[in-house]
């Protein structure tokens, strides 16, 4: 009985390292995670892989298929499906989605009060989209809000990663 006793604060006290060692190792690999998203946001060199579509009126759908929007210095490349009401018909164009290329656009990153960042796109070159709204947190996952001329608002679910 006197050594359980004598043994019992020694474990108490190796449970309590073992579980600082644990807390202390799962906030740097956050911290890790943090600044290669940072890194991501600054190089403006990453892709926006949409999860699930979240429409104006409707339900929320999940994607099964890769769509992106790769975001590069020089440009932005958007390959995303479109799903709600369009207002005007585009003439010529049988695609339906949000696919698109520019080279002219305004560009802007804010960091968020509590964490992740908010950057917005505007294209300039004569495109339909008026306007991408990408809302990045920490740990990689991204909220992308698309505006159009002449279409309803639509969302996107999904996460940043480094291109290939």
């Amino acid at each position: 009985m006197k050594k359980t006793v004598k043994l019992s604060p020694f474990f108490l006290f190796l449970m309590l390292l073992m579980c600082i060692q644990m807390v202390v190792t799962a906030q740097q690999k956050v911290y890790a995670k943090e600044t290669t998203i940072k890194n991501l946001l600054d190089n403006q060199r990453y892709v926006f892989y949409a999860e699930s579509v979240i429409p104006s009126s409707g339900r929320q759908r999940i994607l099964t298929t890769d769509y992106t929007v790769t975001i590069l210095k020089d440009s932005i490349i958007s390959d995303l499906p479109y799903f709600g009401r369009a207002y005007a018909a585009p003439i010529g164009n049988t695609d339906g989605g949000i696919k698109f290329t520019s080279v002219d656009f305004d560009y802007s990153i804010n960091r968020r009060k509590k964490g992740g960042w908010d950057v917005n796109i505007k294209p300039k070159d004569g495109q339909d989209v008026q306007n991408m709204s990408l809302t990045i947190y920490d740990n990689g996952k991204a909220y992308l809000n698309v505006n159009s001329n002449n279409r309803q608002a639509i969302s996107f679910n999904g996460r940043i990663t480094n291109i290939k």
